[in-house]
């Protein structure tokens, strides 16, 4: 991970860490680690999603293991230091930092934990529409929905969730989120 780690530009990298800061302290659903790749592609670095994910869960369990042990920046960065870490000097640097300035605010109550270990939903977004015809049927006209789930995953992965049903089935599925309100709405 350290390599790649010395790959990310030291702003990038910074942006990562005060996203997972913010997740942790529960003001933004999760880290979108899909559209950060990205811009970081852009500017002439090559790395992919697949690692950038794993350095934001190595930095989310350092910020969320620091904070569960009260840990002061000093004694954080003496920690990585003396853990044989072969950090990138400004990712240090910018650990160092973000943890000075946000790492207190960190909530780690039992409710927190437990909540992070569900996930989060983000957004949803449906579309309806008409199947025409297939490779086996000249004829469909069969109508569906389709549903995308926007959800972060207890690491604040960022990830979209997709699926398809029937008009029968969405009705059903529109009659259940009915009740879930009319439920809520007595709480």
């Amino acid at each position: 991970a350290a390599d790649k780690i010395r790959l990310i530009p030291q702003d990038f990298f910074a942006e990562l860490c005060e996203q997972i800061i913010q997740h942790l302290n529960h003001k933004i659903p999760g880290v979108n680690t899909a559209e950060l790749c990205q811009r970081i592609q852009t500017s002439g670095v090559e790395i992919n999603i697949g690692d950038l994910a794993k350095i934001a869960n190595i930095l989310s369990f350092l910020f969320s293991t620091a904070a569960r042990n009260n840990l002061s920046t000093e004694e954080l960065v003496t920690t990585l230091g003396s853990a044989g870490s072969t950090l990138p000097k400004h990712a240090v640097q910018v650990i160092r930092h973000v943890w000075n300035e946000q790492g207190k605010a960190i909530a780690v109550s039992e409710d927190a934990r437990t909540m992070a270990t569900v996930g989060q939903f983000v957004d949803m977004k449906w579309k309806l529409g008409v199947a025409m015809s297939s490779d086996t049927c000249r004829s469909l006209k069969y109508p569906y929905v389709t549903v995308t789930l926007t959800v972060a995953d207890p690491s604040g992965q960022i990830t979209d969730k997709s699926f398809e049903m029937t008009i029968p089935q969405f009705k059903n599925f529109f009659r259940q989120f009915k009740e879930m309100a009319s439920v809520l709405e007595t709480v």
